[in-house]
């Protein structure tokens, strides 16, 4: 995902602030050990999570809540017509168990 540039402290205190529903649905979603990671020059932000079950991830877009959110970010980070974060899915190249 690519953050705006200057944008960093808002984006940390929006997260800092983070919705308890919107919490809960990525709870009851089954996401665990979720952080995201702000690369300082390029202002790419990468997000790591744990998941038992990937494919629920499929269904976050469908919950209104997680549609507002896309909203309220879409100020400070780029965005697609839909307001979800664009982002790029990355090749794992490296995994140690």
């Amino acid at each position: 995902m690519q953050l705006h540039r200057g944008q960093a402290d808002e984006y940390k205190r929006r997260h800092d602030e983070l919705w308890p529903e919107l919490t809960e649905l990525l709870k009851t979603t089954g996401v665990q050990d979720y952080s995201i990671f702000l690369d300082e020059e390029t202002y790419a932000l990468f997000g790591v999570l744990t998941i038992e079950n990937p494919a629920a991830l499929d269904e976050l877009p469908k919950h209104p809540v997680m549609q507002r959110w896309w909203a309220y970010m879409g100020d400070i980070m780029d965005s697609n017509p839909d307001n979800s974060p664009v982002s790029i899915p990355l090749k794992e190249v490296f995994y140690l168990a």
